[in-house]
């Protein structure tokens, strides 16, 4: 058992014995021209020494482990005992050796750095940075034993739980090492980022700089020098007033001072010397394979780094394979589902969809460079963005402004790589845009027979089939899935009723001044399905509200006896009929449901008991059909008023008889844009219980401990283990669950170039109220209510008049919009999930509001201007 390891012996696979940033300090010293200072690393041997002479501390680290993180008193005060048995734990004989011995051969007098470093520090998913302590100019061998014990202590600062909680880190499974290093006494210091930290850019790099020691600037104790870095040269500098340094004193310990005024605003670094430590830092950045953040000294005139971590903030690129220019457009804000996938869920999509899509941070993505490129495409493409989600647009306009970005190609026509050009990505097939087709009811009814045929024969052919065999299957049956997709009749539908939207939209505003008056004349539309799930679980509640034990029941219900447990119950056997009747027709739906690893109604049933006993709560008997009925008199109101108004004007039986084939027709096809998701969450449902079989029968052979394991692999992965029944790579699962975690803390981006660079698009409006919110519009009207701030179906809790604002909804939300008064979302745009039902169902909605869960607080009072497309909150 070694207690100290000199820094030369350690390397980056050593966390476990050195900490992060022992490990990344190891591995430094091994990179030409990178200075590390001298020193050693106490091991975590060292650390397990002394929790062993303190036994009562496993008790605390129990306690520690089930507090809530958000109870900072419960934190602070378990945190705090902690420290205190580590301090007052006395550093065991041979360990205070050790450290005796490493600084007898580096200079017992000398000054020293000692810094934490824990095994969960520094990490690719995680970095820790300032989470655990480090002391600076230490003097002589008391002090420094001294110091590594505070070290170990600060593994359990408030903070240090707190983050290490929230990133699902076990407290027991950390354990913490100590770097002593030979002090550096610089004229400069500060941070290098070989990736711009705020766009993502790879290709930028920024080097803050400050006079003296480094704890000025981490502290926040001035403002940097800021120098951005671009292909060996400085492209962008601003030089700060510096007016105070953190400096060494002479027997130990540090201080501030005042820097000379004549000195200020004098650069603490020439652009020269930037330059090299960019050089320095792509060096530093090619050994460890990720961008870092890099903490510099410049002594004399040499860098020293004395530390490099990831920067674990950045999203990832798609994997390209090439060095061209690429810009890819993301899938999930098209599919109203942001949230990152588990392998086997984005590389079933990447099977089953119309275009080719990239993963990156668990989200996919569409290159769309080729359609930028090409002229002809490229307009199509625009015009697309910008009906569905302007942010969209406006950042691929960004792009292009920059001309050397994307290199114009001759004309290659609409087919090019990523998809059809006037249609946004997301599933849909490539070709011209689709014939018209004749407002014929039949024709929808036929496409919706097609669909459910099409299921019934996979439900039925997908029986026999296990083993390899199964995924043989499911590759053919993945070809008749895009096959039902990319149907031409289907995709005219669907654009028919888009189409007549936005005639609807123009012409009215055009001749009648009236803004989005499609909203009100799609209201209760025929054959939407969405809707029809939204209102069916009004009918579910219809049946449970006459009997109050069945209330009661539902008000504790868990997935193990819901909805089983209901058949013992006065009314019991026919509520829980209704519910598996709506479970048989909506069962294969969920939040994200895009996804195929994400649990499935009819396998978490409860998460429609909040809604059901809502819909109890605020409704009465027969409000679905109540609620239909009057939508459907609004709309023909609506289209009296409007034809009436119509024929007024000049040439008005012409615009009249138009207008009325158009509300025919919108009316005739709206309903069925939402038809070719439920058909492919059918069919996905039928391939996930197949595989999942699969799955129990790989648990039963001792191939994997459960079943959930292979949501990490990818098809093919999956393929292949079946196929050879063992896995090759026992720590594979860890590994994705571990990055899985971490992709939750990544906001995606809209747009994302190859260099790294995250566009987020604006708005550029100047129409709007000061302080107003700005979104789009989608559903027509203003609604005033509570606010109530929903990230989870699952924890809704909403009364009659709350507008419902909420990251995302997918078809899985709508029986909530049931019971609101209106919408706000931060993802979305005129014709995803959420704007159709919220037009459905009359309800004032503005999505695509960024960060509006942050900016609207849970009960505070909000204005929704549906036709304007903004939200003010109300004081």
């Amino acid at each position: 058992m070694r207690y100290v390891l000199a820094l030369h012996e350690v390397d980056e696979t050593q966390v476990a014995v050195v900490g992060g940033k022992g490990a990344h300090l190891g591995g430094l010293s091994r990179i030409e021209d990178a200075r590390v200072p001298g020193g050693f690393c106490v091991t975590t041997d060292a650390f397990r020494q002394v929790l062993a002479q303190a036994p009562s501390i496993a008790d605390r680290l129990d306690e520690l482990s089930r507090v809530n993180p958000d109870d900072r008193e419960a934190v602070r005060t378990l945190s705090a005992r902690v420290r205190r048995i580590i301090e007052e734990t006395a550093v065991p004989g041979d360990v205070a050796a050790a450290i005796s011995h490493a600084l007898t051969g580096l200079g017992e007098q000398a000054a020293y750095a000692v810094r934490s470093s824990a095994t969960a520090e520094d990490l690719p998913t995680a970095s820790f940075a300032g989470q655990q302590d480090t002391y600076l100019n230490v003097m002589g061998p008391a002090a420094v034993l001294r110091h590594v014990s505070r070290c170990w202590a600060s593994l359990f600062t408030e903070r240090a739980v707190t983050y290490r909680r929230r990133n699902g880190i076990d407290h027991r499974t950390v354990h913490m090492a100590v770097v002593v290093q030979r002090m550096v006494f610089p004229q400069a210091s500060g941070i290098l980022f070989t990736a711009d930290p705020v766009t993502g850019d790879r290709k930028v790099a920024t080097v803050d700089a400050g006079f003296g020691l480094g704890e000025a600037l981490v502290s926040g104790l001035v403002n940097p020098d800021v120098f951005r870095v671009r292909a060996g040269e400085v492209v962008a500098r601003t030089i700060a007033a510096k007016q105070r340094a953190v400096t060494a004193l002479p027997d130990g310990g540090t201080r501030e001072v005042a820097i000379d005024a004549q000195r200020q605003e004098q650069p603490a670094l020439t652009d020269a010397q930037a330059v090299r430590l960019v050089r320095l830092g792509r060096r530093i950045e090619a050994h460890f394979g990720s961008p870092q953040d890099i903490e510099w000294c410049l002594d004399g005139d040499d860098f020293r780094i004395v530390q490099s971590r990831p920067i674990t903030t950045l999203f990832p690129v798609p994997r390209a394979g090439d060095e061209e220019n690429r810009v890819y457009v993301s899938v999930g804000h098209g599919q109203m589902m942001t949230d990152p996938m588990k392998p086997l869920g984005y590389s079933m999509w990447q099977l089953t969809a119309m275009v080719a899509m990239h993963e990156a941070g668990g989200r996919l993505f569409v290159d769309v460079t080729r359609r930028l490129a090409s002229p002809a495409s490229r307009a199509g493409l625009l015009e697309a963005m910008g009906k569905g989600d302007p942010l969209i647009r406006d950042a691929l306009e960004t792009v292009l402004d920059r001309e050397d970005f994307v290199r114009p190609l001759p004309d290659a026509g609409p087919g090019g790589r990523g998809g059809r050009g006037g249609t946004p990505p997301g599933g849909t097939p490539p070709g011209g845009a689709p014939a018209p087709i004749e407002t014929d009811p039949a024709l929808v009814t036929g496409l919706i027979e097609r669909s459910e045929a099409s299921v019934a024969a996979l439900e039925r052919d997908i029986r026999t089939k296990s083993g390899p065999a199964l995924f043989d299957f499911l590759l053919e049956a993945f070809e008749e899935h895009k096959r039902v997709l990319g149907d031409p009749l289907s995709m005219q539908a669907i654009m028919a009723g888009m189409e007549a939207t936005w005639w609807l939209n123009d012409r009215l505003q055009e001749w009648l001044g009236e803004k989005n008056a499609a909203d009100t004349l799609t209201l209760s539309a025929p054959d939407n399905i969405t809707s029809e799930m939204g209102l069916a679980l009004l009918d579910v509640a219809d049946v449970v509200r006459p009997h109050p034990e069945v209330v009661a029941f539902l008000e504790g219900a868990r997935d193990e006896d819901f909805p089983g447990g209901l058949a013992k119950l006065p009314g019991g056997a026919e509520a829980h009929d209704a519910i598996e009747a709506y479970l048989d027709r909506y069962g294969m739906r969920c939040v994200g449901e895009i996804d195929v690893t994400r649990p499935r109604w009819r396998e978490r049933p409860s998460t429609l008991v909040p809604v059901i006993l809502d819909n109890v709560r605020n409704f009465g008997p027969g409000a679905a059909e109540r609620r239909f009925e009057q939508g459907r008199q609004k709309a023909l109101a609506k289209e009296r008023d409007v034809l009436s108004r119509l024929r007024a004007l000049p040439d008005g039986e012409r615009k009249a008889a138009e207008t009325k084939a158009m509300i025919d027709r919108v009316r005739t096809f709206i309903g069925y844009r939402e038809y070719p998701k439920y058909g492919i969450i059918s069919r996905y449902f039928v391939y996930k219980r197949a595989l999942l079989e699969e799955a129990e029968r790989l648990v039963r052979a001792g191939v994997i401990p459960e079943k959930e394991d292979v949501f990490y692999l990818t098809f093919q992965e999956f393929h292949d283990v079946v196929r050879s029944n063992r896995m090759d790579d026992q720590q594979l699962v860890q590994r994705r669950k571990d990055a899985f975690r971490s992709y939750h803390a990544l906001t995606p981006p809209r747009v994302l170039t190859s260099d790294g660079e995250a566009l987020t698009g604006a708005y550029r409006r100047d129409d709007v109220p000061a302080g107003a919110l700005v979104g789009v519009p989608v559903s027509a009207g203003t609604v005033e209510g509570r606010a109530r701030v929903i990230l989870d179906m699952a924890d809704a809790d909403l009364e009659e008049g709350d507008i419902l604002v909420t990251p995302f909804t997918d078809p899985s939300w709508s029986p909530l919009f049931v019971a609101i008064a209106g919408l706000v979302t931060e993802v979305g745009g005129l014709m995803t999930h959420g704007a159709v039902i919220a037009r459905e169902y009359g309800l004032p909605a503005v999505v695509g509001v960024e960060q509006a869960t942050r900016l609207i607080r849970d009960g505070q009072r909000i204005r929704v201007h549906g036709t304007d497309g903004y939200v003010e909150v109300l004081p």
